[in-house]
């Protein structure tokens, strides 16, 4: 029997330091206090971690002068071989391509326009099995109370899945700007899709049938992609609609961090719960290297490093000596 418990420090510090294995017995083998891998197991399910709970680390962390964006999109931690994992379904994933199994995660982050600093202050699961919620009420809901905790962006940036007209109505009503892509096939005006329409460089006003007037910019990427950004801002300029859409891809930076450096989405555990925990642990996690980063200007693939160089120099050594003898 274990002499110590889990504890949230001690596995939020172990997902942090490892960079191969995430599971509750590599931190059994690792652990500097005794503890057994059922331990782990046991405290991982039983523990009740929730999105709020994020917010209550997030909101140290804004400053609250400083004008932002809120930025959304969701993710899929991939559980290919993990048909009997609570939460997983097949989904589509934007990082494979494809349908996968995993399991959906809901994301919205706060981007400082000065500081260009973002970090996640809200999360769901996406369980529509249990829940009954879509990826878009999950969404919706999250704007809702953002705005009840007095949150007030410069605008909500969102991508083709979510510019929906009920999505970009839910914003609306909150009184904030939208800045959203808007697929080429898009029906517009009377009957016309977006991509048959000449867009000049100032932009175009155009009908979103159900909504209303909005500004919609056509931009040209040099591998000759083609994307049309719309807004309901006014009298929005070309260069300020890039601005806000290019800070967008500050959340497909979180969404590799957060798999890359703090496991998100290693844990096997079969429960629902402990797969909550899991990834409210990790994500707790990559705020901690965040604020080394802010601290030390030192990427969190640096700080991987710099605990990796310590275990290889050791190694090294030991190899070295062996040889000799």
């Amino acid at each position: 029997m274990s002499r110590h418990k889990c504890t949230k420090e001690l596995y939020k510090s172990f997902l942090q330091a490892s960079s191969i294995r995430y599971s509750g017995l590599a931190l059994s083998e690792v652990s500097p206090i005794e503890i057994s891998h059922d331990a782990i197991s046991r405290w991982l399910s039983q523990r009740h971690f929730r999105p709020r709970d994020l917010w209550l680390i997030a909101k140290d962390q804004i400053n609250p002068s400083e004008p932002f964006l809120l930025i959304a999109d969701d993710t899929v931690l991939a559980k290919t071989r993990s048909q009997k994992i609570e939460l997983v379904s097949y989904q589509y994933s934007g990082n494979a391509h494809d349908v996968i199994l995993g399991i959906g995660l809901v994301n919205l982050l706060w981007h400082g326009l000065e500081s260009e600093t973002s970090i996640p202050i809200d999360y769901r699961v996406y369980d529509k099995e249990t829940d009954g919620k879509t990826k878009n009420t999950h969404f919706t809901e999250m704007l809702s109370l953002t705005k009840a905790r007095g949150l007030e962006p410069e605008a909500v940036v969102v991508d083709t899945w979510y510019s929906s007209l009920d999505n970009l109505k839910a914003i609306c009503s909150h009184g904030w700007v939208w800045v959203a892509p808007l697929r080429k096939n898009r029906i517009v005006n009377r009957k016309v899709k977006l991509e048959t329409l000449e867009i000049p460089e100032e932009g175009l006003s155009i009908h979103l049938r159900g909504y209303g007037w909005v500004i919609v910019f056509k931009f040209v990427a040099k591998n000759g992609r083609i994307d049309y950004v719309a807004t309901n801002m006014e009298n929005p300029t070309r260069l300020k609609v890039k601005e806000i859409i290019k800070a967008r891809w500050s959340v497909e930076v979180y969404h590799r961090e957060v798999k890359q450096t703090c496991g998100i989405e290693r844990c096997q555990a079969r429960t629902g719960r402990a797969q909550r925990n899991h990834i409210f642990l990790a994500i707790a996690a990559w705020f901690e290297q965040h604020k080394i980063r802010l601290k030390d200007k030192k990427t969190l693939y640096q700080q991987k490093w710099e605990m990796m160089q310590v275990t290889i120099r050791e190694k090294i050594e030991n190899l070295m000596r062996q040889t000799c003898y």
